[in-house]
This record gives C-alpha cells, structure tokens and sequence, in this order.
C-alpha cells in the first residue's frame, strides 16, 4: 500500500466518494499536492511510514456508495480507539443532554436583543423559558452557560455573535464534535512506548508513554495564511545550536529591503550569511556583491541563514522529523508569545514552550554543540512518532467548550457533507406559511 493509498477512510461512513476523487491544496509553506485519497483537514498526512497510526475502517464498495451524512459510530465497536475519541463521544453525550433537548427556535434579526426586542420571547424560548418574561437574570445566566460551552465572549449578553451561534442550531454543533470525533479515530489507540500529540487547534503539545499523557506545554502553530498541516512523523534527530535556514518569501519582503535600507551591517549585526546553494556543503557569498534590489523584486532568489546564537529565531535546538514540508519543533528566544493565549502566528513550524524538557524527555537532556557557531546533528536512538491534528473542540478539558475554528477547516468540511437534520424553526416564517394555509 503506498502513501497516497494508506490512508483510504471513512468520514463516519459519510464521505467516502469525496475522499476518492483526486484533489490537491497548497501547502502553507511549500508548493505540495495534499495526496488524493486523504481529507484535507481530516486526515494526517503520513510523511513516515513508521509513523503510520492502524487504518481507521476501510470503505467496501466506497465507489457505489452515496451516503452524504458523517457521524457514525467505528464499524467494529470492539475496535481499540485513542481515549480522546472516547472523551469526545461522551462530549457528544453531553452536549445533546444539555443543548440539543432545548427548542431549536431562530431568533433572527441584527443586533443584539435588547429588553423592549420583539425577539425577546423567543430568545427566552431558545434558551429553555418560558416566553414570557424579561431580559432576567435567569436569561444572562443561560446565555453565559451557552457562551462558555461555544467558545464565545462569556459577557451575558445576546449580542449579534451568540444569536448566530444560537441560530445555527444543536445539530450543527454535534456535528462538529462528531468530525472532532473522526480526527481521533485517525490516531493511534495506544501506541507502545513514547509519541507526540501536537493538536494546532490549541496550539498545545501532549507527551505520551504508552498511550498516556504524562506532560504537556504550549507551543505556537502556524498563522491562518501559513496552516500547520496535519501530520503523522518521526522525530529522528536533535539540531543543537540549529542554523535558521530563512524562508526565500521572507528573504524578499524582510531580509532584502532591511539591507537596502541600513547596509551590510544589517546581516553581520543579526549574524546573517548569504550561501550559493541548498547544499549541506553550500559556500559562503560575500552579501557585498549581491544585487539587493533585484533581490526585493524577486528577480534573484537567495539562500541566507542565521549562525546559532542567543537572536537565532531557532533557539537552541531544532526536533527534525523529515518531511517536504520543512515542518519540524523548535526552540525560540521569544518567550512572550507563549503568554498569551493568540499563539497561531508561525509560519507553519512548531515552536514549543520548553525546549530543554521535551529534550530531556526525548533523549535524557539537551545534547552540548562542540562548538557555539555549528550547528549539529544528534540521532535519537529510538525515533519518537508525532502526530501534528487539528481539534476544534476541547477533548482534554473536564467540560465541553468549542474553539475557533482558525484555520476554517470545520465550515469548509461540513458545507461539503449536507446535513439531514432539520434547521431550527423561523416562527414568523412559521406563521406566515399557516397563514397561507388557512387562507
């Protein structure tokens, strides 16, 4: 079975024709065909076959099928499953007890519903009260409980994001945990020894040992523009003291009309080199002799690289899993970023919170360079499996609370694979066709 076979699979038994039509993306960080038999935003692209998780349930007769729904439960309910596809099911659980019993009614209109709104019963009716009544307390009290488990500004109030939230109805949320759901079916139920979960969707990494988590950090994922792809690799080296290769588009937009602007001593400054090749044995180019400007145009294309040191956008070290998209973990001086909670800013790399104890994890301790100006390579001895997903629900947390969907992989699944359920109900649109009716 090759690659572009591997991972053949069903969407809950829903989108097996799609899944067979070819199909490419563009990378966000280099110009590579997402292989044709995988869903882009559903599946892990596998760039090591030693990284490979088991197949999820294969389509018989996918060719013939024409079931346009997802949601289903595996073909084989004794089949293992990670614990985060059992977590969300129970979410799912939850979710329909809480949210899915309650009149699925549409407020409609613009802005917020204010305590005079004509939409203000049925608001009330949205949320489980009676019709009657005012903009109580009881009423901002549901309203935060619904905020909170939404992802949205838990404020009180029934302002124009939480009426769209509330109008797309309990069916559509239970179909985003069931397409969480499919996301953890791809990973590996308990994989021996140590693994990686990287989850973009909240820009946090989990170690595993033997299928537990036994630590966790912050990392800082790709920006909308430059997505982390979904991923299944192996961290099969350390870079200590790791150059930082700059990106040719960076080069062009930052690194050219910085030079242009302050002269040479902008490269020797920030400890830049200009090399005449990708090759690992690539020379060194006086950057004096350079065309700079045809550099900014984009008519030259240049290969710059900054030495190791305490300004290297790399840090100190560099957990290389080889795949063509140059995605890998690394190290970085920039602290602060991981104070906040906007951590998807990258330009598709993993940059991780505590790089000296995911080393020491991985290897014992964080390997000394034999020199502070070379970068070098240090071989794990048993490479470690990373799988990079994308969750827009929280599956770790002890109460269900949905996440942004940064990278609009939900929406563009979901509008793909038409749901049957039924929309919630415009009463005026109701009474007017009962008037119609009757008339």
């Amino acid at each position: 079975m090759t690659m572009e076979t591997r991972h053949l699979s069903s969407f809950g038994l829903a989108i097996a024709v799609a899944m067979l039509v070819p199909a490419t993306a563009r990378a966000a960080i280099e110009e590579v065909a997402i292989p044709p038999s995988r869903e882009h935003g559903l599946d892990m692209i596998v760039v090591d076959e030693d990284a490979a998780p088991p197949e999820p349930e294969l389509v018989k007769g996918a060719a013939a099928a024409q079931v346009e729904t997802f949601g289903a439960g595996p073909v084989d309910p004794a089949a293992p499953v990670h614990h985060l596809y059992l977590r969300l099911a129970e979410e799912l659980g939850q979710y329909r007890g809480r949210w899915g019993k309650l009149p699925q009614v549409r407020i409609g209109g613009a802005g917020a519903v204010t305590a005079k709104d004509p939409r203000l019963p049925v608001l009330r009716e949205r949320l489980g009260l009676a019709r009657a009544g005012g903009l109580d307390k009881t009423v901002r009290a549901r309203l935060v409980a619904f905020q909170k488990a939404h992802g949205l500004p838990a404020n009180g109030q029934a302002d124009s994001q939480t009426l769209a939230a509330l109008d797309l109805g309990a069916a559509h949320y239970e179909r985003v945990i069931q397409l969480n759901m499919e996301r953890a079916r791809r990973l590996p139920a308990a994989p021996a020894g140590k693994s990686l979960l990287v989850d973009a969707g909240a820009a946090r990494l989990w170690m595993y040992e033997d299928g537990q988590p036994v630590g966790s950090m912050k990392v800082v994922v790709g920006a909308p523009a430059t997505e982390t792809p979904m991923l299944a690799a192996m961290v099969r080296f350390l870079n200590v003291n790791p150059y930082w290769n700059v990106p040719p588009e960076l080069v062009v937009k930052l690194i050219a009309p910085k030079v242009l602007a302050q002269g040479m001593t902008y490269l020797s400054e920030r400890r830049y080199q200009v090399l005449d090749s990708w090759r690992d044995d690539a020379g060194v180019v006086d950057p004096a002799t350079i065309d700079w400007a045809a550099v900014q145009r984009g008519e030259v294309e240049l290969r710059v690289r900054q030495l190791p040191g305490g300004g290297n956008s790399m840090g100190a070290v560099k957990f290389m899993m080889p795949n063509s998209y140059g995605i890998y973990l690394h190290d970085t001086p920039n602290k602060a970023l991981f104070d906040g909670d906007e951590r998807w800013v990258s330009n598709g790399c993993i940059r991780v919170e505590d790089a000296r104890r995911l080393a020491a994890w991985l290897y014992g301790d964080l390997p000394v360079a034999a020199s502070a100006d070379i970068e070098e390579r240090v071989d794990l001895v048993k490479p470690v499996p990373v799988y990079v997903t994308y969750f827009t629900v929280d599956a770790e947390g002890q109460t269900l609370a949905f996440r942004k969907d940064r990278y609009d992989r939900d929406s563009r699944l979901l509008a793909r694979f038409p749901s049957e359920a039924k929309p919630p109900v415009d009463r005026d649109e109701e009474f007017r066709r009962l008037m119609t009716l009757g008339g």
